[in-house]
């Protein structure tokens, strides 16, 4: 009787099996969509990452956070003269125009902080990341591309709005399930952070590395700009915040509100150049402080209402 062999295959990057035996588990969708596989997914979502970053040299980043809602100046503006050729929706169309300026400042700064960053020794260090998406994120991309530098487009998986920009550096385009995996890449390299114009998504990552800085959760001294002074003086009142004694007044240093592309520029540049050593290595001096109650920070000789607390590991 003729022995029978039982082949196995790799092709199209997939492994299988010949004869009768059944599916390796790991092609099996089914399973690998089930809540039992939940942490393989929530794993794929940090190995496969942290392969690519490696392989490209990404230690370092600047996040830039803003609507994907805001559009180029270029298309502002068409749309205004189609609103006006129609006679509907001028008002709407106007708005949109003097939002624009957000997304022609954002594509200036992130083409200007990347052009920075390729003269700075060993180049491509402080590498422009975003939410991968259109709008405010588009430009930060776009910035970067124009100076020929690589940037990051961390997407997520969404049923409106987000759909991966052009600008994207193709090695550094990714694609998440899971908000909080998407979030640890967000934080995890990020030496600043510019806060543009934006919706409940840039509210939701500021409120989020706030608090990481503010309890000392994130160790490093990281520049926090809060762009756009008209929209957050209406959108954030934090002095409320301050008087109603739920934060410290300190605390309002976490964040550096500009106006203009050459501040942001300079005050970004300036606190990494003084701040920053070696490549993906932490500054010496911490972030923010930890807010505490007046009596326990008194009991533990911290002074009026804020303490410090030694830092766990990363």
């Amino acid at each position: 009787m003729a022995k029978k062999t039982v082949t196995t295959t790799r092709k199209a990057g997939s492994i299988r099996r010949g004869g009768h035996a059944p599916e390796l588990a790991f092609f099996d969708d089914e399973f690998m969509v089930s809540p039992e596989a939940r942490t393989l997914r929530i794993l794929s979502e940090y190995l496969e990452p942290a392969k690519r970053f490696e392989a490209e040299n990404v230690r370092d980043t600047i996040c830039v956070f803003g609507s994907a809602r805001i559009l180029p100046r270029e298309t502002a503006q068409a749309q205004l003269e189609d609103a006006r050729r129609l006679r509907q929706g001028v008002a709407s169309a106007r708005k949109r125009v003097t939002m624009s300026r957000y997304y022609e400042e954002t594509r200036e700064l992130a083409r200007r902080l990347t052009e920075w960053s390729k003269g700075l020794p060993g180049g491509r260090r402080f590498v422009i990341c975003t939410g991968g998406g259109p709008g405010i994120m588009e430009a930060a991309n776009r910035g970067a591309s124009e100076a020929r530098g690589l940037n990051i487009g961390l997407n997520i998986a969404l049923p409106f709005e987000q759909e991966a920009n052009p600008y994207i550096t193709r090695a550094l385009n990714f694609q998440f399930h899971y908000f909080f995996m998407r979030k640890f890449w967000f934080a995890y390299f990020a030496k600043a952070m510019v806060f543009m114009p934006g919706g409940f998504g840039t509210l939701d990552e500021m409120a989020e590395i706030l608090t990481l800085c503010q309890t000392l959760k994130l160790k490093k001294k990281m520049p926090m700009v809060l762009y756009g002074t008209e929209f957050w003086r209406r959108v954030l009142d934090l002095n409320a915040l301050v008087e109603g004694g739920t934060i410290s007044r300190d605390d309002l240093d976490l964040l550096h509100r500009s106006d203009s592309v050459d501040d942001a520029f300079e005050y970004i540049t300036s606190a990494l150049a003084e701040a920053i050593g070696e490549p993906g290595g932490a500054p010496a001096c911490e972030s923010g402080v930890l807010t505490a109650p007046a009596d326990r920070a008194a009991a533990a000789g911290g002074g009026r209402g804020t303490g410090t607390r030694k830092a766990g590991p990363d």
